[in-house]
């Protein structure tokens, strides 16, 4: 036999003997969309659940793997699910916003989910999107690295979620209905929750805690995922230390803090090492909002407790002790910890942030007002009209049709017009005294056109208009590099000399500083439509969306696919 022959047989019986698993697995999952009576704070209600649970079910996958996930609705309400940060390469019929990648699923019908874990591990999450629907219909979403592929970092002892959220007395639905009637802002939640717990802060709460039983000397991941619907939170763990070491399912340069940010839509593992020896005390794992905007908030604190095993002692006696917070307003914090991260930037896991940039973009994003429905008639929001919210002061219109299918099947016409601005058409002293005239525009359905692989470089500024505010920009089907950001406006003179292209935090939800601006790289490589959206879903609510359109590439494998046979229906 020759040595070519031979060379040829030994590959083909490796290629024969290598585990499945090397290929990626098929895993399912099953979705009911049904009602549930769940009870927190002595209040019982019947809300919307996926499979009766609330927070919903985990689904763990690994890097490589596809996901097969059949949703059921069971409900009087449409309900679409969102798997937030799956990059969804060339399968956005499986991305999940309301009319933006499908037609919502409609009472009785089903759709499945179809997709593949491509290149990214870490956690991530999956939720409703479709009004206000996420506040109860939302979950985990894991995915572990390949096989015998370690962390970058010390191997936990154990892996442990830590979802915060918010809870109703009153159903969101409702709530938000009512707003948008009325023009003023909607009423808050309230408390916020940890793994669906209100925890002992709140009042007829105290048996719907958290607890996290931890044994010493030993090192813990926390997967902390912030699936509250309005409210960027810090979080702590009373006199321990936390290592964070993924953001958004990215790997970042370690760093310890006694205090995280997280707003809605971001994920954050940090590591846990627990005392060496028993300490003879719990503690409390404790949240709170970080505050920028002038509105009306939830203003309480969510504690889960941290309890230490110890078979011979009664834990009950044991002295709590509490965190210390920043403060609610706290943005020198926010700023600092934001600073701190960083990409691994390694040759495993490298920054491949665009040097070259094809496209620069100047969005402004902020609130506004719209005049009240019928004349004569006066509105809650600010002088008598109604709350609004915009980009490039566009408050976004969503159609009825999907955008994706109209852009497909070559009907865009009367659905969306490919418009949107590249900057805003009035230029103003964006974070100074704010204009007289506060009214945003509404009408057609306007997206972004990108050609493939464009290198996209966008400034996003927030205004003061109605007041400076934070908003966490979510961006569908991409990671993005956070290349700069800075308070005031952005001096497109200056501000790029600052710039971090080495090794930037990349990301899908990133927070735009209260009276600043945040500069963010991407490659369109990904063809489709891509909503993109503040994750406070009052502002979503108000308009503070708009959607990109990328082109199909020449090449096979730079398409879009074609649609499953089940996509819903308008």
């Amino acid at each position: 036999m020759s040595t070519s022959a031979f060379g040829f047989l030994i590959t083909f019986i490796s290629l024969c003997i290598v585990p499945k698993y090397a290929q990626g697995l098929t895993r399912h999952y099953e979705f009911n969309i049904k009602m549930q009576n769940v009870t927190r704070l002595c209040h019982t209600k019947s809300m919307v659940t996926v499979n009766g649970k609330f927070p919903g079910p985990r689904v763990v996958a690994r890097e490589g793997d596809r996901l097969v996930i059949k949703v059921t609705n069971q409900i009087s309400n449409n309900i679409t699910i969102h798997w937030h940060g799956i990059r969804q390469l060339r399968s956005g019929w499986a991305d999940g916003p309301a009319y933006i990648t499908q037609c919502p699923i409609q009472t009785g019908q089903s759709y499945v989910y179809n997709f593949t874990v491509v290149g990214q591990r870490g956690t991530l999450w999956w939720h409703a999107h479709l009004s206000w629907l996420r506040s109860t219909v939302y979950g985990p979403l894991i995915i572990l690295p390949k096989h015998n592929e370690p962390y970058p970092f010390e191997k936990p002892y154990k892996e442990v979620p830590v979802i915060f959220g918010e809870w109703f007395n009153a159903d969101p639905e409702a709530i938000i209905r009512q707003a948008l009637k009325t023009g003023g802002g909607p009423n808050v939640s309230d408390a916020y929750t940890i793994n669906g717990l209100p925890g002992p802060l709140y009042n007829c709460s105290a048996e719907d805690t958290f607890k996290l039983k931890v044994k010493p000397g030993k090192t813990y991941l926390l997967r902390i995922i912030n699936a509250a619907l309005n409210d960027e939170l810090f979080f702590s763990i009373a006199n321990h230390t936390l290592t964070v070491v993924e953001a958004d399912a990215i790997y970042v340069k370690p760093f310890g803090t006694d205090t995280i940010l997280i707003t809605p839509g971001q994920t954050t593992n940090v590591l846990l090492k627990t005392k060496p020896n028993f300490p003879g005390a719990a503690f409390f794992m404790t949240a709170r909002p970080y505050v920028t905007g002038q509105g009306t908030f939830d203003n309480s604190s969510v504690a889960g407790i941290l309890e230490y095993e110890f078979p011979s002692l009664h834990l009950k006696k044991l002295p709590l002790f509490k965190p210390t917070l920043p403060p609610l307003n706290d943005t020198s914090f926010a700023t600092n910890f934001t600073k701190k991260l960083r990409s691994l930037a390694s040759p495993q896991f490298p920054a491949n942030v665009p040097k070259k940039v094809d496209k620069h973009f100047f969005f402004t994003i902020g609130l506004g007002t719209n005049p009240c429905d019928k004349k004569n008639q006066t509105c809650q929001g600010p002088n008598g009209t109604k709350f609004a919210a915009s980009v490039n002061n566009i408050s976004f219109t969503l159609p009825t049709t999907a955008l994706l299918q109209a852009h497909f099947f070559g009907k865009s016409n009367g659905v969306y017009s490919p418009d949107f601005p590249i900057n805003p058409f009035h230029w103003f002293n964006y974070t100074g005294n704010p204009p007289n005239n506060t009214m945003v525009s509404n009408g057609t359905t306007k997206v972004m056109v990108l050609p493939f692989n464009t290198s996209v470089e966008l400034v996003l500024q927030d205004t003061s208009i109605l007041g400076a505010e934070s908003h966490p920009l979510h961006l569908h089907g991409f990671n993005f590099f956070i290349v700069g950001q800075g308070f005031g406006n952005y001096d497109p003179q200056k501000d790029p000399k600052n710039f971090n292209l080495v090794d930037p935090i990349e990301r899908n939800t990133v927070s735009v500083p209260s009276g600043g601006w945040v500069a963010i790289r991407f490659l369109a490589d990904n063809p489709g439509v891509w909503f993109m959206h503040c994750h406070l879903e009052v502002h979503t609510s108000w308009g503070l969306k708009m959607a990109w359109l990328v082109l199909d590439g020449k090449l096979p494998n730079q398409k879009l696919l074609p649609p499953p046979a089940d996509l819903p229906k308008c």
